[in-house]
């Protein structure tokens, strides 16, 4: 694999980890159909989470840093 990639790879890593890190809760919503009778429809909008563990996110932190320390040592 090209060293520039290699870097770019762990710096999105190093990024996506520490968002991870900072934000445990993705919230989204979902649009849910109640009732369906001929031409009423009722729906309903709830709101839910996902939530994050932390150790996903400080296991991307480390392998970008991993990738960067290790592409810096072979240079």
């Amino acid at each position: 694999m090209n060293r520039k990639r290699l870097v770019a790879t762990g710096i999105i890593l190093v990024v996506l980890g520490a968002v991870a890190l900072i934000w445990q809760k993705i919230g989204y919503t979902q649009r849910e159909t109640l009732v369906d009778v001929g031409s009423v429809n009722i729906t309903a909008d709830t709101e839910k989470s996902w939530t994050l563990p932390p150790i996903l996110g400080g296991l991307a932190l480390a392998g970008g840093v991993g990738l960067i320390v290790v592409n810096a040592r072979k240079s």
